[in-house]
């Protein structure tokens, strides 16, 4: 029987190798200084010297959406690997040993989880300050209650299964148990919860720059940039368009992305 394609994780992984790929350039090479500043080029169109244009300071939005592109990219990365060290730990403890540890963890993460995460890291970030060290804080924080609650619910399924029995009457301990023969079998369901998490983080980190409260001047971001340029909106739409665009971009990748891969792991 012919196998069906995964249209979803084609499509998802082409859009974010490609989105990975402009990165990695960004990194090494930008045709200008994304801060550098040219009063003879504000507001320049688009063109084949700037093939984004450039903003209200005469900064080239192509060299800056590559390094706002990084940077809410590397605040996603850190925000989701927070989240997953954290949240994995918490649920495996819950999930495997059960009992009055799991009712008070759970109920405390409940309680956590009960807000929005982005509403949580607004709280933290009033606390600990604008600032994209304090953002990645302020959102991995607020996304362990999630990751906690998946990896609790697939250690349930799996501890009593009879792979589980056997090693422990072979002398396996509880540690070794848990993320040496749980873990791996969680993994397909939480690769996608982890990628959906990019999802939401690059949202959060847009939305939070937008507001003022992320990524901090003359450091470039996505939301930052959106931000800068909504006055702007009618007299240079292109200052707005782009940055908007890859952020549309990176979102429906990794959403494709995650879609495919839980495709995959119900086959």
């Amino acid at each position: 029987m012919k196998k069906k394609k995964n249209y979803n994780l084609i499509a998802g992984g082409i859009l974010t190798g490609t989105m990975l790929l402009l990165i990695m350039i960004g990194i090494f090479y930008t045709p200008y200084d994304p801060n550098a500043m040219d009063p003879a080029a504000k507001f320049a169109g688009v063109s084949l010297a700037h093939p984004m244009g450039c903003d209200n300071f005469g900064r080239d939005v192509f060299s800056r959406v590559l390094q706002g592109s990084r940077t809410t990219l590397f605040v996603a990365l850190c925000t989701v690997t927070i989240g997953t060290v954290f949240g994995i730990a918490l649920g495996a403890v819950t999930g495997y040993y059960g009992g009055i540890l799991d009712e008070i963890l759970m109920r405390i993460n409940d309680a956590v989880f009960a807000f929005p995460s982005l509403l949580l890291a607004l709280v933290f970030i009033s606390i600990l300050g604008p600032g994209r060290n304090n953002v990645i804080a302020a959102l991995g924080i607020a996304f362990v209650p999630s990751f906690a609650r998946i990896v609790r619910g697939e250690f349930l399924k799996y501890r009593n299964m009879d792979y589980v029995k056997s090693a422990k009457l072979q002398g396996a301990g509880d540690w070794r148990i848990m993320f040496v023969h749980i873990l791996p079998n969680a993994m397909p369901v939480l690769l996608s919860a982890i990628i959906i998490g990019f999802n939401n983080a690059v949202l959060a980190e847009a939305g939070m720059s937008y507001l003022g409260i992320g990524v901090q001047p003359p450091e470039a971001s996505l939301g930052r940039m959106l931000s800068e340029a909504q006055s702007y909106l009618f007299t240079a739409p292109a200052y707005a368009i782009f940055p908007g665009a890859v952020i549309i971009w990176m979102v429906l990748g990794f959403s494709l992305l995650s879609e495919g891969i839980g495709a995959e792991s119900e086959k």
